[in-house]
């Protein structure tokens, strides 16, 4: 009897002593099986959070919303810290929605997004780059499984990124993408992250997100004086009403004949990259035109932004007044070892329909690439994104989509000229 209490005893402390040494502690294998049923069960959620870009020249800070219906529907919301400027990703029944409320300007496409490319602030993103790294590196701290795992973003400056997760929910709470240096380049902390969230019928709809905040900014305003001029009629229904309808894909101001596609993505139709002929130029930028004296004082475009990374062996030829519509913009040619234009516009208020695309995550701004997508290497491809109320729209027959993605997250942060 003895000997079995004594037996009993070591035992015991054996026990122990493994328990002291980390032995019954989850290990990065059940973690990620752990992780893998989660994300199998598409369950909703609601997030927010704060991100730090250190991609341009200064640090840029934004505010994350993001929210994630078992339909699977997303709505992520970016909002500029200074400027106090939002910009929305949608995706519902009727396809993929780029939304700039400020500037009651819509863009609508059909797109597989997010599911055929990642985002450092959707779970699923995170969750799968975990679950698909076998080469994972796995440390814990007092409240988070921390994971290291190489990155999958489009800018491929983005080469690893360290994840925590909660451990008891498995809710992400940091994550720092690096780059190959690594120099941390993005950083996102979460300061709220809701499984199993609950939405409004409308929460995903394109209406409620765009009328919303006008409705915001119209509380702000409501002792303003109404305008009424040719733009602004007194009929007791405002342009602004008007532009928040989506009309699939014609313009709702009806400026011109011209259908908003053909607009937004007209660079992307009309031109072969690297005209260097005044009636290329026009070509490149689909329905734009030389600057010509008109009835009324034209608009002048304002201050020129020029992006401060090139790639190698590439230089500016030229920047062009032209009109876009009634617009003023301006374009901007390079030449060499590729060779692209940039046009700048800042565009009235429309809803925008454009061909099959996919989502471009700038950092600070989302942009939309049209035209040679969907695996196609050779056409005419266009990158559209907005920032600080300018649209630009970059189109190439030959410059990879990577470069692209630099020389638009350069112009962030750009004094204009």
């Amino acid at each position: 009897m003895r000997r079995v209490t004594w037996v009993l005893a070591v035992v015991m402390c054996v026990t122990l002593i493994l328990a002291g040494c980390g032995m019954g502690k989850k290990d990065a294998a059940s973690i990620v099986k752990d992780l893998d049923r989660v994300v199998g069960k598409a369950s909703s959620y609601q997030a927010t959070g704060s991100m730090i870009l250190n991609t341009g020249q200064q640090p840029q800070e934004y505010s994350v919303e993001v929210a994630f219906s078992p339909d699977h529907f997303y709505r992520i919301a970016l909002t500029n810290a200074t400027k106090d400027v939002t910009q929305i990703v949608l995706r519902n029944e009727e396809g993929v929605f780029v939304l700039t409320p400020h500037l009651k300007k819509s863009f609508r496409f059909q797109s597989d997004w997010p599911e055929n490319q990642g985002q450092v602030y959707l779970f699923q993103s995170l969750a799968k780059s975990i679950i698909a790294d076998q080469d994972r590196q796995f440390t814990t701290d007092k409240d988070a499984y921390v994971f290291d795992v190489a990155a999958n973003y489009q800018n491929e400056q983005l080469a690893r990124q360290k994840i925590w997760l909660n451990k008891k929910t498995l809710a992400p709470t940091q994550v720092q993408v690096s780059d190959a240096n690594q120099n941390v380049l993005v950083q996102v902390n979460f300061t709220h992250f809701e499984f199993d969230a609950n939405f409004d019928k409308d929460y995903f709809q394109m209406e409620r997100n765009m009328t919303s905040y006008n409705m915001e900014q119209s509380m702000a305003t409501m002792g303003d004086v109404a305008v009424t001029d040719a733009n602004h009629p007194a009929d007791g229904k405002s342009v602004t009403d008007k532009n928040l309808t989506a009309t699939g894909g014609q313009s709702d101001q009806g400026k011109t004949g011209q259908t908003a596609t053909g607009t937004a993505s007209g660079t992307a139709a009309g031109t072969k990259a690297g005209a260097t002929t005044d009636s290329k130029a026009s070509a490149a930028t689909g329905n734009t035109s030389k600057t010509a004296p008109t009835a009324t004082k034209a608009q002048s475009f304002g201050s020129i932004v020029e992006p401060f990374y090139l790639p190698k062996d590439v230089v500016k030829q030229d920047i062009t007044d032209v009109k876009l519509g009634e617009d003023a913009a301006v374009l901007l040619r390079y030449k060499g070892k590729y060779s692209f234009n940039i046009v700048e516009v800042r565009p009235q208020a429309k809803s925008v329909a454009l061909q099959p695309g996919d989502i471009v995550d700038l950092g600070f701004t989302i942009g939309v690439l049209t035209g040679a997508v969907d695996g196609k290497t050779e056409g005419i491809k266009t990158l559209t994104w907005t920032n600080d109320g300018v649209e630009y729209r970059m189109s190439t027959g030959d410059m990879p989509t990577n470069e692209m993605i630099q020389v638009a997250i350069s112009t962030e942060g750009q004094s204009g000229k």
